[in-house]
């Protein structure tokens, strides 16, 4: 019996000390960690010079459209542009005090999913008219609809079809 455990008791303490000499790729020498991080570095910096040559050359491109767009204003120039940024200054307050942010697309795909489940059960249908709710959804859809008509118009610049000359 003494010669079964003695194998055993080794096999037990030996993994132990396996497992510390084994070197995962997470663990990476300081030399390694400094090269990730001088590479890193570079790509910021050359993207960094690429974005302020994009906005160079967007701001030369913009300079002749603002002053076109300065000129047609007239005297109104001044007064708009200072309540435009008046007003971005409230909605980004409002922003921030309301911790406002865009819904994920999780949330917007269980939306989806929760009116088209309402709208597809016959049983739900039927308790909107018996409720006389169902003008209200109809006021609601036809709204929606106007809107996406709207869209469709200032879209296209015109409002019978396109304009193909």
């Amino acid at each position: 019996m003494r010669l079964a455990v003695a194998p055993l008791l080794r096999q037990t303490f030996a993994r132990p000390l396996q497992r510390q000499s084994k070197r995962f790729a997470s663990q990476q020498t300081n030399a390694s960690v400094e090269a990730t991080q001088k590479k890193a570095q570079e790509a910021l910096a050359s993207a960094q010079q690429n974005a302020g040559k994009a906005w160079e050359s967007a701001q030369k491109y913009a300079e002749p459209l603002t002053k076109k767009l300065g000129d047609l204003l007239g005297s109104y120039k001044d007064p708009l542009f200072y309540n435009l940024a008046v007003t971005r200054e409230v909605l980004k307050q409002i922003y921030v005090k309301e911790s406002l942010q865009p819904p994920s697309l999780a949330a917007v795909r269980t939306a989806y999913a929760s009116i088209w489940s309402q709208v597809s059960n016959p049983a739900a249908l039927r308790s909107l008219a018996q409720s006389g709710d169902i003008a209200r959804v109809g006021i609601y859809g036809l709204q929606a609809y106007g809107i996406f008509k709207i869209g469709e118009i200032v879209g296209r610049r015109s409002l019978i079809g396109y304009d193909l000359h």
